[in-house]
């Protein structure tokens, strides 16, 4: 790992460790799969015993894959697992601290008396790991940070980034170097700023540049865990950053490698991408979000609108009112009425196929510039121009011109009309392998000049598996919005001839472009679950249950729902949640709100009507609508 080596596939089991031959035959289903590393919890003594066990069964049926212990709270079976495996993780958040949600005022003599314990407590795993020549992971979650990091740092990045270096600068004052890094974080901003910032902080403490393990924690299942996971573990890998990866998903272990490996194959050939121009400074911050200014034309841009979503329908014959159910508009016949729904589309681009019905109230329609001219409508239909056409021409909508270009054709005289222009709004597209890089590019340069032009942000694929889509856009428009650029998207997929297709991919087009503005937290349109992935320690079926929950709640948009298997990922890693599922104990559920406990030792057979109950004392729970079809 590391170096010169491909980029690294890795997952966990999710079977009782205590299971050996449970164990042994689920990695090998994670192997076959595509995982390279396998990690197991190892939460006491027995457990990291254990591993010898699955080790040798591994071993003995021609599996050589390296395996990985993960320890919280327990030193002594992080000592006995470094013995057997190739490979520690630790998480320095609860390896030598307790967490109790305590804010404590530390003088500086007292801070430095807390990293003497943790050194003292830490040193001998540190040790065993030189004599054994076995790997460590020093692996910071946001949401297990310690109380001493927290009432010194707070919740934030540079929190994260501490928390790893105090452990780091004992592995390096001791001379032990075979070390991966990782912040995770459930919130993939979060997530982002914290790698950034760790990378930085390396470097000016004049540490070594050590590997890194990319992941999103809790990313949740289906699209939604997919999209999430690509947004944080894209972005960086866009960036350059990162050795190993882990999609986790709240699904079979087995089902996150091949999503791991959409991502990372992407970059096995991206040497021969088109050169882009590069920049002396950067003109932002990387390691903190700040929304672009720009200004407001229509209900684009400006400080108040959304980001707004844009349905590429410029390849369908649109005939039909039922046409627009793919972008979450439906016609209801016997009211004669329209409803949307929470991921009903802004505007719907048909280029030169113009719908000639009437438009739901909630939906404006954009074509190319000479299909506009010929319209009717010049009021209610908006144009979009080329650069050269927006250049040349002088019949402009009064309100809205939407202004499509690549690097390409960024001029000095388009970025002149563009600055100067109050009624354009751009439209961004790259044919570049290295898209994400080559549309920040223009971002740049528009913040350099100042120019504050509102930008729709266009990825067009051409035909592709679903999972690539939901990649590769949530990487090249996602890795965007969770810096700040963009207000609005395009998500489009090209070379489908049959009608059928058509309406289904811009159905997946539509749900992926706002599940990219959810993840970004740019737009919430649904509700969110922060789901882990299962493992050996997790005391209910996770995913059976994270599927009722969501089956009961998937209507309240905006709300956070964290749905943890057990402790370790609880309280902290859902910290971002408003209302927290928590196993406790077999059969034994905690119910929080926010970081609060609300209800103790609920039995899990009332768990979700008592979960309800909660959201319904907040005012929160509303009745699900149904749309007829």
């Amino acid at each position: 790992m590391g170096g010169n080596n491909p980029i690294r596939i890795q997952s966990m089991t999710t079977v009782d460790t205590m299971d050996t031959l449970g164990s042994v035959e689920q990695t090998i289903r994670m192997v076959e799969a595509g995982c390279e590393y396998v990690r197991i919890t190892a939460p006491s003594l027995k457990e990291a015993q254990n591993l010898e066990e699955i080790k040798k069964e591994l071993r003995k049926r021609g599996y050589q894959v390296p395996l990985i212990a993960d320890i919280h709270f327990t030193p002594n079976a992080a000592e006995l697992a470094a013995r057997i495996v190739e490979k520690v993780r630790v998480n320095p958040g609860n390896y030598a601290d307790k967490k109790k949600f305590e804010v404590i005022d530390y003088t500086d003599d007292a801070y430095q008396a807390e990293l003497d314990r943790i050194r003292q407590k830490f040193t001998p795993l540190v040790k065993i790991c030189k004599e054994y020549g076995t790997a460590m992971r020093i692996g910071t979650n946001h949401g297990s940070l310690s109380d001493r990091i927290m009432s010194r740092y707070g919740d934030t990045p540079l929190g994260m980034v501490e928390s790893a270096l105090e452990f780091l600068r004992i592995c390096e004052d001791l001379h032990y170097y075979n070390i991966v890094l990782s912040m995770k974080a459930s919130n993939p901003q979060v997530m982002v700023q914290a790698y950034r910032l760790l990378v930085q902080k390396l470097d000016e403490e004049g540490l070594k540049p050590y590997p890194l393990h990319l992941g999103v924690t809790e990313a949740g299942d289906g699209e939604d865990g997919r999209i999430k996971s690509a947004v944080g573990i894209g972005t960086l890998l866009e960036d350059g950053l990162g050795d190993t990866v882990r999609v986790s998903l709240t699904e079979e272990p087995e089902a996150e490698a091949p999503v791991a490996k959409i991502m990372v194959d992407r970059y096995a050939d991206r040497q021969h991408h088109d050169p882009i121009l590069p920049i002396q400074e950067s003109p932002v911050n990387p390691f903190q979000y700040t929304k672009r200014t720009t200004r407001e034309v229509g209900t684009i841009g400006g400080s108040h609108n959304v980001p707004r979503v844009i349905a590429d329908l410029s390849e369908v014959e649109i005939n039909d009112y039922k046409d627009l159910k793919c972008i979450g508009h439906f016609y209801l016949p016997e009211p004669d009425k329209w409803r949307m729904n929470d991921q009903g589309a802004d505007y719907v681009y048909t280029g030169t196929r113009p719908i000639d019905f009437m438009l739901p109230n909630g939906l404006k329609e954009i074509r190319d510039y000479k299909t506009w001219t010929s319209s009717e409508d010049k009021v209610n239909k908006i144009p979009l121009f080329s650069a050269a056409e927006f250049l040349h021409t002088k019949e402009l909508h009064s309100e809205i011109n939407f202004v499509r270009f690549s690097i390409r054709e960024l001029t000095e005289e388009l970025l002149i009309k563009l600055k100067a222009s109050s009624t354009a709004v751009a439209v961004l597209y790259s044919d570049n392998t290295h898209a994400m890089a080559e549309l920040r590019r223009v971002f740049f340069e528009l913040l350099q000049r100042q120019i504050t032009v509102p930008v729709i942000v266009q990825r067009t694929y051409k035909t592709l598996p679903e999972d690539n889509l939901r990649i590769y856009a949530a990487t090249d428009a996602g890795g965007l919005f969770i810096d700040g650029f963009g207000d609005g998207i395009i998500t489009g997929v090209r070379g489908l001839s049959n009608k059928e297709d058509q309406l289904r991919w811009a159905d997946l087009c539509n749900k992926t472009s706002f599940g990219i503005l959810q993840a970004t937290r740019n737009r919430m349109s649904k509700t969110e679950y922060i789901s882990c992935p299962s493992c050996g320690r997790t005391l209910f079926d996770l995913q059976e249950t994270t599927a009722m929950i969501r089956k009961r709640t998937d209507h309240l948009k905006g709300v956070k729902i964290g749905i943890m298997g057990c402790i370790v990922n609880g309280p902290g890693e859902m910290a971002d949640a408003d209302y927290g599922y928590v196993g406790s104990g077999v059969g034994r559920i905690t119910l929080y709100r926010g970081k609060e406990v609300v209800k103790r030792n609920v039995p899990s057979g009332k768990a979700v009507d008592e979960l309800i109950e909660l959201i319904k004392e907040d005012g929160v729970w509303f009745q699900p609508e149904t749309v007829e079809n």
